[in-house]
């Protein structure tokens, strides 16, 4: 009976490994495929089901990468790829055989990846291991090729670099093709970071971090990277001495936490780590980063850190951020780390326009901020006016520095290195001269030159060939003339009245029909939202190809019609013109009769003021730290309206329900309805009042002249509200009645200490309380009575990101607050 019954256990183990096997199959054989669709699993899971081995889709692509990834991580955070450069299309397949190893193919059968060039004989098998190393074993188990011995920005606990081993950064977070930056365990035995100039692969011959094992008489050369299991990395000597990487400890349970050295694509080095036990909100954070500070790391040939003619500024995450300066524009929007172009022309050529350069360019002043490898002369001794007027009388010179009391050096584009430094930068003042008007690269069509000769002899021709010909020859060369003449004449006579509608409308927007626009919004049934000059639809349209794109439509109310039609003439004109991450789209336009309708991208994560107040749980406020970002993002739309566009616009009405939020939680400026253009060389208007209760500056009732100033009061109320995820005005319970005012209660408690208390409750933003503060005397600020007090849109923006000190602010006057309310 015993016996049986250990039968029946034994048989009964067997059966469950089987099927845990089955479940997590960690060994493949030769013959074994897989294939990349979109809803497919992993091939592989280690056998504790910590790492997973298969395809990737990559976002909004049909695009997949073979990568190894965290199993149990729902952002499947990757730490190994084999086809970063050349990802594989759905439909791709990988294949063990026994003569090349893992072979990656794509649909047609074209080679994308393979490990035969490492192999030296046959494979029997693929084995996947916990560590998160997937192995390639011959017959006699021997490990033939392995993904540790191969990495690619990350390192795993247990895995070496051996001397001429290294790792490469990816070149954007979410492009894994090979990036600018390299660690290498050089044959010499000195473990080295620096940057390489692509795509020619030339490395940069300064170093950014070097261990400096390299041999001598007190220490022995480094022969391996190690990354250990008890989460030490370090440099392993000849007579086994350890140079930790770090000189902050770092050694981490690998048994509570997963852990990983990431060559990010900034540059930085970085050991992570994520609980294994932990709600997803928990995530990856940083046990150490290295450098200390990347941002001061210089080049003598490239950019630096960050593009051409953009700074570096570090963040307390020891993570380098890049931004362009004033009047400065990312060349890529889509890499925040690329170069900045100018947004006006500049140069010797341009300066011979005018006999006196300051009617052509002025100075914008940043502080604490330089690119030491651009300098060109060194004019010193020198008094700050002197620096300026022979950067403004210098043709060549696009940037002076002022520094050390008497040192001025002028520099010339591409500017390069750029960094922010308050502390080694304290005394720096960067002069970037820029162009008045706003003169864009923006590069008319090619006119249609007319040579009246040419076209003499062009006819001189056609009549040759008439006469030269046969009669049926010239009846039918006739009528073509004469039809090919019909159609360019109505083609040209179509596009002057689509071109000159009396909208005033650039042709870069759509024209509909009402019909389009009711057949697209299903006949206007699906409301978004509403305003006082009309109401909002859903609709889709098509885009003359095989996609459609979500729209919102903005139908005016009809019988408001010469109001409604100023409305439509101002979004129009004011929308058609500007071009801004921050700022909604305009799409098209539809005049029908009475009809007036703007079409618009669609924002699918709606209004801020839905986003802050709109929450189920009073307590569970929107993430502090996407809070801070919208904050950014609308103040960047204002200093675009302000001072970019090329007409300088008020928008009149800043508000939360005019502010939406796309796909990513960017913030963008809508509904120009309200808005007052200025020309260039306007700074105020008179014109009656505009706003929302709340919202609104003094100026408006004390006939004082309108400027951007009013724009600025808007954006410290929303920005209060944005802190604090309260409106500027609500119903309290008695007793509570000095928080009914948003911004008389912020200074409140401003004065009093107690910023605290319009976070209640978010613990994100009680964690930030320096942020906090700041971000509430910057609102304090925007809201002074007087409009002089107040901040441009450009210096908030520098307050926001810390390259200019919030001073402390006077009380906003109740007289201003009661105004608002009116």
């Amino acid at each position: 009976m015993a016996s049986s019954m250990l039968l029946f256990l034994l048989y009964s183990l067997i059966l469950q490994s089987i099927s845990v096997a089955a479940q997590t199959k960690s060994t493949i054989a030769i013959g074994d495929s897989h294939t990349a669709e979109s809803n497919t699993s992993p091939w592989l899971l280690s056998p504790s089901g910590d790492f997973a081995f298969g395809f990737l889709p990559l976002n909004d692509t049909n695009l997949f990468l073979l990568s190894i990834w965290y199993a149990k991580i729902s952002e499947n955070t990757v730490v190994w790829y084999a086809n970063g450069d050349s990802p594989a299309p759905k439909g791709s397949k990988v294949e063990l055989n026994a003569n090349d190893g893992l072979v990656l193919t794509s649909p047609n059968g074209v080679g994308l990846w393979n490990t035969t060039e490492v192999l030296n004989s046959g494979v029997s098998r693929g084995v996947f291991n916990d560590t998160g190393n997937f192995v390639l074993q011959d017959g006699n188990f021997n490990n033939i090729w392995e993904t540790f011995k191969h990495p690619n920005d990350n390192l795993l606990p247990s895995q070496v670099i051996d001397k001429g081993g290294k790792l490469s950064s990816r070149l954007k977070e979410s492009n894994f093709s090979k990036g600018r930056f390299e660690l290498l365990l050089q044959d010499d035995g000195n473990l080295v970071m620096h940057s390489i100039n692509l795509p020619s692969g030339y490395i940069n011959k300064e170093n950014y971090y070097e261990s400096k094992t390299v041999g001598s008489d007190t220490s022995s050369a480094g022969t391996q990277l190690v990354f250990d299991r008890s989460g030490y990395l370090y440099v392993l000597g000849e007579e086994n001495e350890k140079y930790n990487v770090s000189e902050q400890e770092s050694g981490v349970s690998t048994i509570d936490f997963y852990l990983r050295a990431t060559l990010n694509f900034d540059g930085t080095f970085t050991l992570f780590k994520h609980p294994k036990s932990s709600t997803e909100s928990e995530g990856w954070t940083i046990v150490w980063t290295m450098p200390d500070n990347i941002c001061t790391y210089n080049v003598e040939l490239g950019s630096g850190v960050c593009g051409y003619n953009s700074f570096c500024k570090l963040g307390n995450d020891k993570r380098p951020t890049c931004q362009c300066p004033n009047r400065y524009l990312l060349v890529d929007p889509d890499d925040p780390f690329g170069s900045c172009k100018p947004d006006f022309i500049q140069g010797c050529a341009e300066d011979e326009l005018s006999k006196n350069r300051n009617d052509l360019y002025v100075f914008d002043t940043l502080t604490q901020i330089d690119w030491p490898k651009a300098d060109y002369v060194l004019q010193k001794p020198f008094t700050e006016e002197e620096c300026k007027k022979s950067c403004m009388d210098d043709c060549f010179c696009s940037v002076a520095i002022f520094r050390l009391g008497d040192s001025c050096w002028k520099k010339k584009l591409p500017l390069s290195n750029g960094i922010y430094d308050a502390a080694t930068l304290s005394d720096a003042k960067a002069f970037l001269k820029v162009r008045k008007d706003n003169t864009s690269y923006v590069f008319p069509p090619a006119p249609i030159i007319v040579n009246k000769t040419n076209n003499r002899g062009t006819l001189v021709l056609v009549v040759s060939v008439l006469f030269g010909s046969s009669a049926i020859l010239n009846v039918v060369l006739s009528v073509a003339i004469c039809v090919g003449t019909t159609i360019v004449f109505q083609y040209k006579k179509k596009l002057r009245r689509f071109s000159q509608s009396d909208t005033g409308v650039s042709t870069n927007l759509r024209c509909f029909t009402y019909e389009e626009l009711e057949e697209a919004t299903n006949g206007f049934d699906k409301e978004l939202g509403r305003g006082a000059f009309g109401i909002v639809y859903e609709g889709v349209i098509n885009n003359n190809t095989s996609s459609e794109t979500r729209v919102a439509v903005k139908k005016l109310n009809s019988f408001l019609l010469d109001q409604a039609h100023k409305e439509f003439r101002n979004e129009v004109n004011v929308i058609g013109v500007t071009h801004h991450k921050n700022l909604v789209r305009l799409l098209g336009f539809c005049e029908s009769g009475r009809e007036r309708l703007l079409v618009y991208e669609y924002m699918s994560n709606g209004t801020l003021a839905h986003f802050l107040f709109n929450a189920d749980d009073e307590k569970q406020k929107p993430s502090w730290k996407l809070r801070l970002e919208i904050a950014i993002g609308v103040a960047r739309g204002l200093v675009y309206l302000h001072e970019e566009c090329i007409t300088r616009i008020i928008h009149c009405d800043i508000k939360p329900q005019n502010i939406l939020l796309d796909d990513n939680f960017n913030a963008r400026i809508s509904d120009f309805g309200l808005a007052k253009l200025l020309n260039m060389n306007e700074s105020k208007t008179n014109t009656g009042i505009r706003g929302t209760k709340g919202y609104v500056a003094v100026e408006w009732f004390k006939n004082m002249p309108i400027t951007a100033m009013v724009d600025v009061y808007s954006y410290g109320v929303v920005l209060l509200e944005i802190i604090s995820c309260r409106r500027c005005v609500q119903e309290m319970d008695q007793g509570e009645e000095e928080k009914a005012i948003l911004t008389d209660w912020a200074y409140d408690c401003y004065r009093d200490g107690a910023v605290d208390a319009l976070v209640e409750g978010d613990n994100e933003a009680l964690d930030d309380k320096g942020k906090l503060e700041k971000l509430v005397m910057i609102a304090i600020w925007c809201v002074q009575e007087d409009p002089v007090l107040r901040p441009s849109m450009r210096n908030v923006i520098h307050m926001l990101e810390g390259t200019v000190e919030v001073q402390v602010p006077p009380y906003p006057s109740p007289v201003s607050i009661q105004y608002s309310l009116i």
